[in-house]
């Protein structure tokens, strides 16, 4: 099982920026996968998530209504577009599945419980 993000980079506030999540040895049709962040000096938080079965998705607090995230099954990758971003979107994002959780409160209530991470990528929000 692997999960690896990519597309992080210095975006001005307001702007936008699509986070790609490419994964293997795992079907997105069987297993969620979400996106989580942590800002230096900061906690790591769930950002958002999506499900295997139907694709329906949850979004935390500070990112909804601003963050879309996707899945194309065919390429194996998960998407989250930040749109409207705020300097306290500052931080390393990580995407990352748990073969037990499915997409909900309680996946995303557990930023250090996932089974499989990848490494990071890092969005910086700056003018």
């Amino acid at each position: 099982v692997q999960l690896q993000a990519s597309g992080g980079g210095l975006v001005q506030p307001g702007g936008s920026l699509r986070l790609s999540c490419a994964t293997s040895g795992f079907s997105l049709d069987h297993h969620a996968v979400g996106w989580f962040r942590q800002a230096p000096g900061k906690e790591r938080e769930g950002v958002s998530c999506i499900s295997s079965s139907d694709g329906s998705t949850l979004y935390g607090d500070a990112v909804q209504g601003r963050f879309t995230i996707s899945r194309d099954n065919d390429k194996r990758t998960v998407y989250l577009q930040m749109n409207r971003v705020k300097d306290e979107d500052t931080a390393v994002y990580y995407c990352a599945t748990d073969f037990v959780l499915p997409c909900g409160s309680s996946f995303l209530a557990r930023p250090y419980g996932m089974h499989y991470w990848g490494k990071g990528t890092l969005v910086t929000v700056s003018s």
